[in-house]
């Protein structure tokens, strides 16, 4: 760890900050250390398809920096953040004194890869946008504490991001919502929301 923090250049960025885009050279690798990190690709006609949302802790540009090849995403932050920067020939030299390193570069690839899986068999094999929805909001809860009164998480996405996530337009995010507040299933407020029926949202999830 040591070794590696010599290495590294930790800068703040604002929210709206582009990282790095898709089909650009890799420069090296990203440790988000504060803040949060929206990962995103785009067709040729500007459609665009959000992948995840990064925490603290996770390395962006792995693939790209080991392979010698260009991003396959863009990465923008989505509220002001801290992150580090290794450039490339920096962190291989790293590797190749700290090979034990490698572990950890391997589960990061695996996470990257499941959740890669996760969210094309979301997007691609939900049929109905509701339940690619419910899917998306039993995901972003799942870490959070549950009480008697449901699950209450915190975001930031504005429902034409949310829609970015599961492949559909702001406004079926808007009535999708508005359906699942009618039936009781959530409470919004601001940017607080709060399940109050996992069970249905995850049979909305299941069709």
């Amino acid at each position: 760890m040591k070794d590696f923090d010599v290495l590294k250049f930790v800068s703040p960025y604002p929210q709206g900050a582009v990282l790095f885009i898709e089909k650009q050279i890799s420069r090296g690798v990203y440790v988000l250390c504060e803040g949060e990190v929206k990962l995103s690709i785009s067709s040729h006609e500007g459609k665009q398809l959000s992948l995840r949302i990064v925490k603290p802790g996770d390395v962006l540009g792995l693939a790209g920096t080991l392979a010698d090849m260009p991003h396959e995403v863009t990465a923008e932050t989505t509220r002001p953040s801290q992150v580090a920067f290794v450039r490339r020939d920096d962190f291989l030299r790293f590797l190749t004194r700290h090979p034990e390193a490698y572990l950890a570069v391997a589960k990061q690839l695996g996470a990257h890869y499941q959740v890669a899986c996760e969210q094309l068999r979301t997007v691609a094999l939900s049929a109905s946008a509701p339940g690619r929805l419910a899917k998306m909001l039993l995901d972003f809860s799942a870490a959070r504490q549950r009480t008697r009164q449901g699950t209450r998480f915190t975001w930031s996405l504005t429902h034409e991001e949310i829609g970015e996530f599961i492949g559909t337009t702001r406004e079926t995010v808007t009535r999708a919502l508005s359906e699942f507040k009618s039936r009781n299933l959530v409470t919004l407020q601001g940017s607080s929301l709060l399940i109050h029926d996992r069970s249905a949202l995850e049979g909305l999830a299941a069709e």
